[in-house]
């Protein structure tokens, strides 16, 4: 009997360590999933489900992959399936900008769409490898932007696949081909097409370096100490001429001075007071923006700024509202740390 429970411990700890390696084998691959996910999905949160499903599916079937393929490769070949399925939903998520025409505070409505409706924000940190290739993070974190994952949203499930495989991920063509089970000209041909929406979707660069540089850093301490101050015509002087706002889950979204300044002296007063802590989220400059309207005039979460920066201005201020769930996801505090009291004259 002893030597049977021996060897029946001796087998426990042989599947635990197997288990164990196992495991440690696929969570090693957990950041570029994310990323590869989050460009297919455009949802931090089904980004996350997407390769949590692809681990457990990967996991289960551990004991008859036989290599034949990179485990990479296999990864990859399972989350591409995962997120097939779950794009087969009929609505494409999106930015306000995709829905409709720029508004007019006069003729502003708030109508509040579902969540699904919108691409959302997602940290830096869950999409971008801490100790990657400097020249291969500055494209991922490029294409994860806001704007090129709207952009991406604009095609067809098949063709994204392949234009993030090849164009982002640098894959050859022979294992695109393998990964989605069809031919070299089929993978070339909806490159070609990909390539042709995409560049017709108005999609541009920014400029963003990581880290910011010294004029960045200048420009976004201008943007706080403006906000902050409810200084509206000083936070106007930094923003491009076609600068746009937008609110997720809200529709609206307006664009230029006036009418951002009109927003923000009408409708949006009740920003004035509120704080910011800093972030990043896709690639971005990021903040937590506090509200002065708890108990008392406490700081209470209001929304998660996403400034998009190009040429020494801003260009785009998002600002998504469903504090609940991105404020956690940020890892952004439910009340910001009082400020210190200014220094004695």
């Amino acid at each position: 009997m002893t030597d049977l429970a021996a060897a029946d411990r001796a087998a426990r700890t042989t599947a635990t360590n197997r288990q164990a390696g196992s495991d440690a084998r696929l969570e090693q691959h957990r950041v570029e999933l994310t990323g590869y996910c989050y460009r297919m999905l455009g949802s931090a949160f089904e980004a996350e489900d997407a390769v949590q499903e692809t681990l457990v599916r990967a996991w289960r079937s551990m004991d008859g992959f036989e290599g034949r393929a990179s485990l990479r490769s296999w990864l990859y070949r399972i989350a591409t399936n995962v997120c097939l399925d779950m794009l087969k939903r009929p609505q494409r998520r999106a930015r306000p900008m995709d829905l409709g025409p720029a508004s007019t505070v006069a003729a502003a409505t708030l109508v509040a769409l579902p969540e699904a409706t919108w691409i959302e924000p997602i940290p830096d940190s869950s999409v971008l490898p801490a100790d990657g290739d400097p020249a291969e993070t500055a494209v991922a974190r490029d294409t994860i932007r806001l704007a090129f994952v709207a952009a991406l949203a604009h095609l067809p499930p098949q063709q994204r696949a392949v234009l993030i495989l090849r164009e982002v991920l640098r894959w050859k063509a022979t294992e695109v081909a393998e990964l989605l089970g069809t031919t070299v000209a089929s993978v070339n041909s909806a490159l070609q097409r990909a390539r042709s929406t995409l560049a017709t979707s108005g999609v541009t660069a920014t400029d963003v370096a990581q880290p910011l540089d010294d004029e960045q850093q200048a420009l976004l301490a201008r943007y706080v100490d403006a906000f902050q101050r409810y200084d509206i015509d000083s936070l106007t002087a930094l923003l491009h001429e076609d600068a746009t706002l937008s609110m997720p889950p809200y529709a609206l979204w307006l664009e230029g001075h006036v009418e951002i300044a009109r927003w923000l002296l009408g409708p949006g007063e009740e920003c004035r007071g509120s704080r910011l802590v800093p972030t990043v989220a896709n690639g971005s400059p990021a903040f937590g923006q506090y509200r002065p309207s708890g108990p008392g005039g406490s700081h209470e979460p209001w929304a998660l700024q996403v400034i998009e920066l190009s040429a020494g201005r801003v260009v785009g201020i998002n600002s998504f509202l469903d504090t609940a769930r991105l404020f956690p996801l940020f890892g952004l505090p439910s009340r910001p740390q009082p400020q210190p009291a200014p220094s004695p004259q």
